[in-house]
């Protein structure tokens, strides 16, 4: 079993092609993978001004603003007509859409999550209280607000901005917030591979 801690401000940016933009990754998978074939990924994005979201074709992604003004998400084909202006509120859309997104009080940062659909899915939750996480093989937390421990077969801390991620082991957790504040991102992904 390895568990990887980052802390947001240690990852490395960097800038989107259409320079509206900087990303810091936080995982990408299997090792070694790019943007045309991971199974999943896991990053936070400085959105700095309006444009097109790449596209990313059987591909599924969930978008969870975490500060700033939000941005409003359109389609062209109009399947997609979203306010993301509420912090913390996931919300999940095809990777193929062709999205522009048009900030709506000046920049914005969005936890962003990535998997490919013919090999695993993600379940994503904002947890604020005690919580019996369920086990899956990959997963990960990160500590928004607030201070967190994690109690499973080892016992982790997380201050905010904080996190940890995992591969290839089936890892159940305790939950407990240790602020009143405290808000965790919790993520599993389920694969699809036989």
């Amino acid at each position: 079993m390895t568990l990887h801690p980052f802390r947001v401000d240690d990852l490395p940016a960097m800038p989107w092609k259409n320079g509206g933009g900087v990303t810091r990754e936080i995982v990408c998978q299997p090792p070694g993978a790019g943007m045309d074939d991971f199974d999943w990924r896991v990053s936070i994005a400085h959105i700095g001004s309006d444009g097109p979201f790449s596209t990313f074709p059987g591909v599924d992604r969930v978008i969870t603003l975490l500060n700033g003004g939000g941005v409003h998400l359109q389609s062209s084909e109009g399947h997609v007509d979203h306010l993301l202006d509420t912090p913390l509120a996931p919300f999940a859309f095809a990777g193929e859409a062709p999205i522009h997104a048009r900030l709506l009080q000046g920049d914005c940062h969005d936890f962003n999550v990535m998997t490919r659909r013919a090999t695993c899915s993600a379940s994503l939750q904002v947890v604020r209280g005690v919580c019996n996480w369920p086990a899956a093989s990959q997963g990960l937390f990160m500590a928004v607000q607030g201070h967190w421990e994690l109690e499973g077969e080892l016992c982790e801390h997380l201050s905010p901005q904080q996190g940890l991620w995992w591969t290839h082991a089936s890892l159940a957790w305790q939950l407990r917030p240790q602020s009143a504040d405290a808000t965790l991102l919790a993520l599993n992904l389920h694969s699809h591979k036989l």
